[in-house]
């Protein structure tokens, strides 16, 4: 694509070298550069990318795009802008020209349950349509499907991924959308078909600041819709959103289980191995019966199912297919084995996900439950206390251990937890290391208890300092187990 109209809406300062040139790719990382392409020098918490400019010369480079002052080469055009990262979601949207526009997107946001209610969604639409997806776990392009780095890519990574939807024939894109992501402008110049909230609890305090600021990243989804918002209401900000939603551009709707709702589930019944609830819709009852465990997939189902419909599937073809919807790995994931020890494995990583897994699996137990945890470092410490305090109140057995460290020390993450810890209780166990806890958990267990492993869920990594190591909590309660 020719230079010029790659940086259409670009507020470029200034141009050092020729411009009547062929751009053939667009990246901001030095490694991936391709011969005749852009790369766009970022500015990271630890890496810039001005530092790599002589690194993507000798790949090939024909224009770089920079905030800053460098010394110009020969041979390569330079284009400086007020900021490198502002003006990448622009540059990639042209280069893949709009892809948002040609594929039927939707946004999915909120503390806990995005995973999820991205997984139903794609389940339900794919008996008839292909669908991509983008999330926690991992990016799908209709094609092939590759580990996420993050619950939102950046900018240029998400237009490029739905470009590649669109060449493998999706016509939907169902996608996570992180706070992070709305206020590090990574979904800038992208719309939304439909956004869907699922609730906002507290989290990722240590880059918001405060709560305030959290629910206003997460609001912005819902100014970049162009037909439908979906709001939980029985979500104290999502009934916010709901009522104060000024997106005139768009329908708003709600579901919910305790409140009157244009989608609302009643009946609920928990079963060991499914749920059933009534739907109703416009005052018409609708028996839905799903092979997911949980309470809080009550509510993860019912946003697939509204979604689907506002899509303008048929509500009885919706409430079929859900009969045979799959779970998402890491999320009340059963750990299978022939010992007969109940195991299960979850995401869950701030209060109100764990207290709602608590609560979820006393109903799939008679025994004790016993619940293997910790706290990732370098991020919000003030949930940790709050875990530890919902931890030891609803559970028999509570064992506090590692998850992800980071840069932080273990024990002083674990000391946070204690804050929350009644000491005159003796129900709770400190054992740093996770692979122990795991091993603990399984030496005290009797029968007709339940072990949680939670925190990591689908993830086969811990990550201490800057490197990560191999660790799987579902590999790791097996080896003990046999």
């Amino acid at each position: 694509m020719e230079l010029l109209r790659i940086l259409q809406g670009v507020e470029v300062l200034s141009i050092n070298g020729p411009v009547d040139i062929s751009i053939e790719d667009i990246s901001y990382d030095s490694r991936n550069i391709k011969q005749g392409s852009m790369f766009i020098c970022i500015r990271g918490n630890t890496v810039d990318g001005h530092d790599y400019i002589d690194e993507s010369i000798k790949r090939g480079v024909k224009a770089i795009l920079i905030d800053r002052k460098v010394k110009y080469k020969r041979d390569v055009t330079y284009i400086k802008v007020s900021d490198t990262k502002k003006a990448m979601p622009i540059i990639a949207k042209n280069f893949f020209e709009n892809p948002s526009q040609r594929i039927n997107l939707i946004g999915v946001t909120g503390t806990n349950g995005k995973t999820s209610t991205v997984s139903f969604i794609k389940q339900i639409i794919e008996y008839e349509n292909k669908v991509g997806t983008i999330g926690t776990i991992e990016i799908y392009d209709g094609d092939k499907a590759e580990e996420s780095k993050n619950t939102t890519p950046e900018s240029l990574d998400i237009q490029r991924n739905l470009n590649n939807m669109i060449d493998n024939n999706c016509k939907y894109c169902v996608m996570e959308v992180s706070s992070h992501a709305l206020v590090l402008d990574r979904v800038e110049g992208i719309d939304y078909e439909i956004g869907v909230f699922t609730n906002l609890t507290q989290d990722h305090l240590d880059f918001h600041k405060n709560i305030q600021n959290y629910k206003k990243a997460k609001e912005k989804l819902f100014y970049k819709t162009k037909s439908i918002n979906l709001f939980n209401i029985d979500d104290a900000v999502g009934e916010e959103f709901f009522k104060n939603n000024s997106n005139k551009n768009v329908k708003n709707y709600s579901y919910a289980v305790d409140k009157e709702a244009d989608f609302r589930a009643v009946d609920v019944k928990l079963f060991r191995d499914k749920t059933e609830y009534t739907l109703i819709v416009k005052d018409k009852k609708y028996h839905v019966s799903m092979p997911i465990l949980g309470y809080f997939n009550v509510y993860n189902s019912l946003a697939a199912i509204s979604t689907c419909i506002l899509l303008g599937i048929k509500c009885e073809d919706v409430i079929k297919r859900v009969e045979k919807i799959k779970p998402v790995q890491g999320r009340l994931d059963y750990v299978k084995n022939e010992n007969g020890v109940d195991i299960i494995v979850d995401y869950a990583h701030t209060p109100d996900a764990l207290f709602n897994l608590i609560k979820s699996s006393k109903m799939l137990t008679c025994g004790r439950l016993i619940l293997v945890f910790g706290c990732g470092g370098d991020r919000d410490k003030e949930k940790r206390p709050l875990m530890g305090k919902i931890a030891q109140k609803n559970c028999d057995v509570v064992i506090i251990t590692s998850d992800n460290p980071r840069f932080e020390s273990e024990i002083d993450i674990i000391d946070d937890i204690l804050k929350g810890i009644d000491k005159n209780l003796n129900n709770y166990l400190i054992i740093e290391n996770r692979m122990e806890a795991i091993q603990k958990s399984i030496e005290i267990y009797e029968k007709g208890d339940l072990i949680i492993i939670a925190g990591k869920g689908h993830e086969t990594y811990q990550i201490k300092g800057d490197k990560k190591y191999f660790f799987d909590d579902k590999q790791v309660a097996n080896k003990f187990l046999k």
